[in-house]
């Protein structure tokens, strides 16, 4: 029976490809165009499809991260599922002590799709581009960030404070690097007035193992192996095409048919026995499940206290809920998941004595706690309302009435980023692989503002991730995000739950489908099993 992948989110390694010139034998193969170095065939996958544009700089979903990592290289690069130490992507870098100031130098002999050298003008132009498009969704990665061109290869990015995360924020497939005139001619621009979008929905112009033949946002994704690929990932088949299949179901009855060879939604349940031809990569998603108790009295009155969110924190059996969630699903540890920098190494233990004495100490007075939660938005397979249901009869043990109140996604969104919910069950993912995206559940930041959680409320867990993401000594930053996650795990008005996984399921006969939780699957390490 082949073994079966189960590699922590932090432990990956890149996977050893052999291109040979197999073909991927289903029924999405055709002869469509490529390089001759390709492997041959067409790789089809299966995915529910979180993606609205074809141009990196618009792109911030799933499935959008996944087709610009294919066609567009960023400067900074991860290896496999492993996020947690950037490598040299386009460039190389060095940063001053100060972490202000990062200098970039290209690799050489890189080129476009087009064949065009890669140069420094055409970093400047991609950073420029995001950062004059307020309406971009990636547009918020670049705050505080300056980028100089020194000469042909060389750019150096300034920022307003130490950010020793820049290298991380640099991996995000929203950054990959354009061919600045073919953008520019196609309507790009610095200055907010560019119109290129619609262009690199049809085209493509990057330097990656693979360019785009035709992009269909509701259906399919069609890519061709780039002939002038310079880089050391050559594409390993001729054409890849990217199905749009919502269902899981479906997803594993095309697996389990030949008719695809990569499912990337299978739930913990389907692909607990996926049987000897199928391989599967399951890791922790990065996604965190939590519930929000509101701190503001206007909104949760008396019970504004984070003394109730210990009570629900010890009350709570993390075990059963992990049942819920299936197969390679973890506990979180605290706000900071497991395998990001400063998470601590193991979560809460139910105390039930501990809660009820946390309860009493909480003034609850025998009221019903409304809990509110998206219905229709499962993450990472994971359901909302049966973890809500399990969480209800939870707090039933320690006499803590609770109402469910679920709604749709679109609905239930407002009352979340508005701070309206006075209990809520939500998520939250990393915008970049670095534990600074963790710091917005703090006091005053933007969770933490979410649960009616101001600055002054606890000044010291304030002062701890002010400290967190000015750390300019990589030892001394881990030691602060560590003390951040403690202290939050004592008294922040949050209960970290679960962090779903990711399960990529594949046919055998593909090897280097492994999950990453910046551009969910490398399709550019993906070839033909030796």
């Amino acid at each position: 029976m082949l073994p079966t992948r189960r590699t922590f989110l932090v432990t990956g390694s890149a996977a050893a490809l052999t291109l040979s010139a197999c073909s991927g034998g289903n029924s999405g193969n055709s002869s469509g165009g490529g390089a001759e170095e390709a492997g041959g065939g067409t790789l089809v996958i299966d995915t529910a499809f979180s993606i609205e544009t074809g141009d990196p700089g618009h792109t911030y979903d799933p499935t959008g991260n996944m087709v610009a990592k294919a066609i567009y290289e960023p400067l900074v690069d991860f290896e496999g599922s492993d996020v947690s130490t950037p490598v040299p992507g386009l460039a190389s870098w060095e940063q001053n002590e100060e972490a202000t100031e990062f200098t970039f130098t290209l690799v050489a002999d890189r080129t476009f799709s087009d064949g065009a050298p890669i140069t420094a003008d055409d970093v400047v132009f991609t950073i420029e581009r995001v950062k004059g498009m307020a309406e971009a969704k990636p547009n918020f990665l670049l705050a505080g960030i300056a980028v100089e061109k020194v000469d042909e290869t060389t750019v150096v990015f300034t920022t307003e404070a130490p950010m020793l995360q820049l290298p991380a924020i640099l991996a995000n497939p929203a950054l990959g690097i354009v061919n600045s005139a073919v953008v520019i001619d196609n309507g790009g621009a610095t200055d907010g007035s560019d119109t290129a979008q619609e262009f690199l929905n049809g085209a493509s112009a990057g330097s990656g193992p693979y360019t785009l033949e035709s992009l269909d946002l509701s259906s399919q994704v069609v890519l061709a192996a780039n002939p002038e690929y310079t880089g050391s990932a050559r594409a390993g088949y001729s054409r890849v095409v990217i199905r749009n299949v919502s269902e899981s179901a479906t997803q594993l009855m095309n697996l389990q048919g030949g008719d695809t060879m990569v499912a990337l939604d299978l739930n913990g349940d389907q692909v607990a026995d996926l049987g000897d031809d199928l391989v599967l990569d399951s890791v922790p998603s990065g996604q965190s499940l939590f519930l929000l108790l509101n701190q503001s009295e206007e909104v949760a009155e008396e019970l504004a206290n984070p003394e109730l969110a210990e009570a629900i924190r010890y009350a709570l059996d993390y075990d059963s809920l992990l049942e819920l969630a299936g197969t390679g699903s973890v506990q979180a540890t605290g706000v900071i998941p497991p395998g990001f920098e400063g998470a601590l190494p193991e979560g809460v233990v139910r105390d039930l004595d501990r809660a009820r004495a946390a309860l009493e100490e909480a003034g609850y007075d025998g009221r019903t706690l409304r809990l509110q939660f998206p219905n229709d938005y499962p993450v990472g397979g994971v359901e909302f309302t049966p973890i809500a249901e399990r969480i209800q009869a939870q707090l039933k043990e320690i006499d803590l009435e609770v109402e469910l109140a679920p709604a749709p996604f679109a609905t239930e969104l407002d009352a979340y980023t508005s701070g309206r919910e006075a209990f809520g069950l939500w998520f939250w993912g990393p915008d970049y692989a670095d534990s600074a995206n963790f710091l917005p559940f703090g006091p005053g930041q933007t969770v933490g503002l979410r649960a009616g959680w101001e600055e002054e409320a606890d000044p010291e867990i304030a002062e701890l991730a002010a400290a967190a993401v000015s750390a300019t000594d990589p030892d001394q930053r881990e030691q602060d995000f560590t003390a951040f996650a403690e202290a939050m795990q004592e008294a922040g008005p949050f209960v970290p739950l679960i962090v779903p996984a990711r399960n990529i399921a594949a046919s055998a006969e593909v090897d280097g489908a492994v999950y990453n939780s910046l551009w969910d699957m490398a399709i550019g390490d993906i070839a033909p099993a030796s």
